[in-house]
């Protein structure tokens, strides 16, 4: 739970070279950002991309199951994993996930676990991702300050893949990215951070423990949750 920015990617190309070269492009341009961490661009085929071979600390982990979509059908959901993926990862800062940028490409049908097969309708190359940006406003990090240089850096690589016609959806929990912002994206995190902590103030009475969160380390942690259950009774 947290303020996130979600974004999908998609190109027409049939062609893997220019499939490459697009991924460099956006590379580049994470690394023209000045990023915290840009990764090298990755390229794996079939079984590779099964995350479930790599071990915890498989340096390519996080990125393959970030190459993974989900279709539903009849209210159920499912896993489809890539069978070509061509991707990197980008790290905006402290306190903000890591999030995975490529392409990748999907079977068209999907084996349940009755022998029925599903169309996955998913055509060539894509990608769908997300990243947390919330707890980048962490006192500890930096604060507000640190949340938008963050936020703005992931937004700005989106510009650029909109750019490289392969953005094809955005959407962001802060507005900021129909909105551009900056006072009402420092406002809307601050709001994020009082409601998730009286959220989690109320849980931790429910339960009568004290759980473990991301805003209980925040260092103004009990001066929000009390505005955060304020809030809640008005």
């Amino acid at each position: 739970m947290g303020l996130t920015i979600r974004y999908k990617l998609r190109t027409s190309t049939t062609s893997i070279t220019k499939v490459r070269e697009l991924v460099g492009q956006l590379r580049q341009r994470a690394l023209d950002l000045s990023f915290k961490k840009v990764g090298e661009i990755v390229e794996v085929e079939g079984e590779a991309c099964d995350y479930e071979r790599r071990g915890r600390d498989d340096p390519l982990l996080s990125l393959l199951i970030d190459s993974n979509q989900y279709i539903e059908r009849a209210r159920c959901f499912y896993t489809v994993q890539a069978r070509h993926v061509i991707a990197f990862s980008a790290w905006a800062g402290e306190g903000c996930e890591q999030s995975g940028f490529g392409l990748s490409l999907y079977p068209p049908s999907l084996q349940t676990g009755s022998s029925k097969r599903l169309r996955t309708g998913l055509k060539g190359w894509s990608w769908s991702s997300f990243c947390k940006t919330q707890y980048a406003s962490d006192g500890r990090y930096g604060g507000v300050e640190n949340f938008i240089r963050c936020h703005l850096l992931l937004v700005h690589l989106l510009d650029h893949a909109k750019s490289l016609g392969i953005l094809a959806k955005v959407g962001d929990d802060s507005h900021y990215w129909e909105k551009r912002d900056v006072k009402a994206l420092a406002q809307q995190v601050g709001l994020w951070n009082t409601m998730i902590a009286g959220w989690v103030g109320r849980l931790n009475d429910a339960t009568g423990r004290s759980g473990e969160s991301a805003i209980s380390k925040f260092p103004d942690y009990e001066h929000l949750e009390a505005k955060g259950r304020e809030e809640k009774k008005s």
